[in-house]
């Protein structure tokens, strides 16, 4: 199944009890609220399909992961409402990724940023290149990594989190990130990856299905208030990009 349009693709595909979900944008597989709606709805849906054992997530193409929110459409809010409901897309992929009965597996091909770090942290096991560097740059507009705090904490620890959201402008490589928690390996090249992949997804595949969704189940214990947790959060960021500051880099950024 693909969905296409302008705002972004999703493309889902399901093989021998493994899904497949590739999303992709123009803008380095930036995340526009539609396409983040569109995500959280697949990850309910291969949540409750028999057929389904294990999941992989990827993006398009060879660079950039994921650049995280869509810039267009941050810098089209003009209202609170519109400003949270935007956020609000973040922690709706969070929350399903996390409650989805089936493991997920992140295949992490290149530089990741903000939002998209967020998406890394609430996979299950993330595989990636040494080309996967991240960065949570929120700061450097007048925005922070609210939403996407939980996720990106539970999976590389507060200290971790702090330093890549203090240190804006930098970028950590893949061997940061995998020495902090977030890549579970990295790879060389992508073909790697993509080999490595296929035989976890195939693995996890042919084990006992209620024995991997306990395990699931237990790996985020202590979650169960993110619901309404993200959705504070996204109200946070809803009413700061609404600030000239924010407006002003934006503006920038995009020059």
């Amino acid at each position: 199944m693909t969905i296409q349009r302008t705002n972004g693709s999703l493309y889902t595909h399901i093989e021998n009890r493994i899904a497949t979900i590739e999303f992709g944008h123009p803008a380095s597989n930036a995340l526009p609220g539609e396409l983040l709606n569109r995500m959280a709805d697949t990850f309910r849906e291969l949540s409750r399909n028999d057929q389904v054992r294990v999941i992989i997530l990827k993006s398009e193409g060879e660079r950039a992961f994921c650049a995280g929110a869509s810039f267009d459409e941050l810098m089209s809010i003009s209202n609170q409402e519109e400003g949270t409901l935007f956020f609000s897309g973040f922690a709706k992929v969070i929350n399903a990724m996390r409650t989805c009965t089936k493991p997920i597996i992140g295949r992490i091909q290149g530089k990741t940023v903000g939002g998209g770090v967020g998406l890394a942290a609430a996979c299950d096991y993330c595989l990636a290149t040494e080309a996967a560097a991240i960065k949570l740059s929120e700061l450097t507009i007048g925005i922070g990594p609210f939403v996407i705090e939980p996720a990106v904490s539970r999976k590389i620890g507060l200290a971790a989190f702090e330093a890549l959201s203090w240190k804006a402008t930098d970028w950590q490589n893949a061997y940061w990130a995998k020495e902090k928690g977030l890549y579970a390996q990295v790879f060389e090249k992508i073909s790697e990856v993509d080999k490595e992949v296929q035989f976890l997804a195939e693995k996890i595949a042919s084990y006992h299905s209620n024995a991997v969704k306990a395990l699931k189940k237990i790996t985020w214990q202590g979650t169960d208030h993110w619901d309404t947790l993200l959705q504070e959060r996204a109200k946070i960021s809803g009413a700061l990009v609404l600030s000239e500051f924010t407006k002003e880099k934006l503006k920038s950024f995009k020059k």
